[in-house]
């Protein structure tokens, strides 16, 4: 097998990991290629270095292949998902003046409860003005699923505002914004920094949310078979390793790296771990499940996860729901997942699709090798959502 050299495209974030993994434990070379990690400064600028061709692949936000293939964002070329790079990990913080608001208000806060937070912040009664990374992302659709659900309308009683996730705290210090929901370690750096406070993480409001994808250009996907399978395998033997909770260490340090992320391997290991600080008073919570990797079929493109986005973006942009669910669908590659992993043992759900929400407990479900557990999933107000119901 001759070695190939594929330029790889990601931000810096610990949901990254698959692909630094990939390239620094082997994974790849087994693959015979030689992945080229190359940062970026933001997503947008990601997103137009695959469109163009100047990178063969990208760890992506879940929603913009989605966004793209609905006609949104200015972007017509077709970008697919071959796999879930990761679940969950992002983390909604608010400034201090606004923590202090909110202990003046007495509010009640709990962190991994969703509903009495929102309620927390909605009584406030003001103008808030949040960061997100990108407008096409699972930080802005969570935050409009649940500030929609407690009452507060959104988008329009928030003000969003795009922050690139490093300079996410930077921004709170300088009185930019008053919350933000952002990916780790960059809630954990505005805590670290002094400048904020977490007060929910991302996963208490959709407890298996579809945070990063491993994104291709369609034409390449079609045209090169065989490096998207090498591709693939070679990130899915990563997911695997990171998969084992001894290793969180070594996960850290090689996160830590300056070409990566550049900052403390112990504040990487909150997120993996699960052990987050939420304030300089040294507070700290346990979040089951903050971020995933190989759990329960993490990797696996569930085309309801895409439905899900798709027809949350429709209703926001007033796109018709069924077609945008279909559209959405389309770019989650579970076929290309099927094809590309059936050699590494990777577990196959028996339907491409599920009801989202609807596990509550770890549930054994119907797989090629009859093994598979699939994780929690509900969302925070007890919804389901039946894609074969869009309407």
């Amino acid at each position: 097998m001759r070695t190939v050299s594929l330029n790889v495209g990601f931000m810096p974030l610990v949901d990254a990991a698959p692909l630094v993994i990939a390239r620094e434990l082997g994974f790849a070379e087994e693959e015979g290629l030689d992945l080229s990690l190359q940062g970026a400064p933001s997503w947008s600028t990601l997103r137009d270095r695959l469109a163009l061709g100047q990178i063969e692949a990208a760890h992506m936000l879940s929603p913009v292949p989605i966004a793209m293939a609905l006609g949104l964002g200015g972007m017509a070329t077709r970008f697919d998902a071959l796999c879930v790079l990761s679940i969950n990990g992002n983390v909604i913080g608010v400034s201090r003046e606004m923590a202090q608001d909110l202990m003046a208000n007495g509010a009640r806060l709990d962190f991994l409860d969703a509903t009495t937070t929102g309620q927390a912040l909605s009584a406030l009664n003001k103008d808030i003005r949040i960061g997100v990374p990108f407008p096409f992302s699972m930080h802005a659709e969570l935050l409009y699923y649940w500030l929609d659900s407690i009452g507060l309308p959104s988008p329009q009683g928030l003000d969003v505002r795009t922050i690139p996730p490093p300079l996410m705290s930077q921004a709170i210090a300088a009185g930019e914004i008053d919350a933000f929901c952002v990916g780790e370690p960059w809630g954990s750096i505005a805590v670290e920094n002094g400048h904020g406070e977490l007060i929910l993480p991302g996963q208490s409001i959709w407890q298996f949310a579809p945070e990063k994808v491993l994104a291709v250009r369609h034409d390449w996907a079609e045209a090169e078979q065989d490096l998207t399978g090498r591709l693939m395998r070679a990130v899915w033997k990563a997911g695997r390793w990171l998969g084992d909770p001894t290793k969180l260490s070594t996960i850290a340090e090689v996160l830590s790296w300056p070409e990566y992320l550049g900052v403390s391997a112990e504040i990487i290991e909150r997120a993996l771990s699960g052990q987050m600080v939420i304030s300089q008073r040294g507070e700290t919570r346990r979040v089951p499940r903050m971020i995933g990797f190989f759990e329960g079929a993490a990797s696996f493109p569930w085309k309801s996860q895409a439905a899900w986005i798709g027809n949350r973006m429709a209703t926001r942009f007033g796109l018709d729901r069924v077609q945008a669910a279909k559209a959405a669908s389309d770019v989650f590659r579970s076929d290309l997942y099927r094809k590309h992993l059936a050699s590494t043992g990777a577990e196959m759900p028996g339907a491409s699709q599920k009801v989202e929400g609807a596990i509550s407990v770890p549930t054994p479900v119907a797989s090629k090798a009859g093994t598979l557990i699939l994780q929690p999933d509900r969302f925070f107000n007890g919804a389901i959502f039946d894609s074969s119901q869009t309407s």
